[in-house]
């Protein structure tokens, strides 16, 4: 009797241990595995988007250049974290962000809508200036009341933002008609061909354009700019890369205007061989 007594409790605790030791084995694994999967995450490049909108980003003989991809390209190897970036036409690089197949976007001004989908940077990336073009000598004026734009037609690109108070003015229907473009390219072809009266863009980037297309004598831009706009960098909420945004945001905090000017005129010849307006230009309050 004590013999079998002493063997059942011999039994118990060594089953009890074998299954304790198991348990123990499969935890082990468990993080390991966990920490390989982590590794892997990491080691694969961040996938970024962005869209064709010089000077800030744009493709010139298989590159892609621009003062903003020059920025982003400089704080990510501060951070040692390796990208690539994608350009695609807006709609689709915002819809990516939104169902969170790719990382992150820039160069994208931020709204109500967006922020529900996209981790900002708190930090600007890159102030744009947005003004209305029109073709050359049109009789178009601009007080700031864009009620009064109304009998004209506007070339805008799918999913693209020009600052609260023009999006908004677009969303009450406030032209007389609105043509969707997949680039601004193809709005400021239309511009010159007399099928569009306005076509709003960066200042900047529209005289960039223009030049490629050797039109900038075609077209004026009204002297009243729509507004100074900040575009950021966005992360997609669904990769769940905020720790990367704060980091991001730490280094471009640091940066000064000076070296983002610098790095500016480094990038671009728009300065130097296009005779942009000089004037002191308003705003739009």
């Amino acid at each position: 009797m004590l013999d079998e007594l002493h063997y059942s409790v011999e039994y118990s605790i060594s089953s009890k241990g074998r299954k304790e030791f198991r348990m123990r084995h499969v935890k082990f694994l468990l993080v390991i595995l966990s920490l390989l999967f982590l590794c892997n995450v990491y080691a694969k490049p961040l996938q970024l988007v962005t869209l064709e909108y010089p000077p800030y980003e744009y493709t010139e003989d298989g590159k892609l250049k621009g003062m903003a991809v020059e920025v982003v390209r400089m704080i990510f190897k501060e951070l040692e974290i390796d990208i690539t970036i994608e350009v695609l036409p807006w709609a689709r690089a915002i819809r990516y962000i939104e169902n969170g197949e790719r990382d992150a976007i820039f160069t994208a001004y931020k709204n109500p809508v967006r922020e529900k989908f996209a981790d900002y940077s708190v930090e600007i990336l890159m102030p744009q200036i947005v003004s209305f073009f029109v073709k050359k000598n049109a009789p178009i004026v601009f007080d700031g009341d864009f009620n009064k734009l109304s009998k004209y037609s506007m070339g805008v690109v799918r999913k693209i933002s020009y600052g609260q108070k023009l999006d908004l003015a677009i969303k009450n229907k406030t032209f007389k008609r609105v043509e969707n473009a997949n680039d601004v390219t193809q709005n400021f072809r239309k511009l010159i061909k007399g099928r569009i009266d306005i076509v709003p863009n960066s200042k900047y980037g529209g005289y960039h354009i223009l030049k490629k297309l050797n039109q900038v004598d075609e077209v004026d831009e009204l002297p009243l700019n729509i507004q100074s706009v900040p575009s950021y960098i966005a992360f997609s909420k669904k990769r769940n890369l905020t720790h990367i945004r704060d980091k991001f945001d730490v280094i471009l905090k640091r940066k000064t205007l000076k070296r983002r000017w610098n790095l500016f005129t480094s990038t671009s010849e728009l300065f130097k061989k296009i005779n942009t307006p000089t004037q002191n230009y308003k705003f739009l309050n």
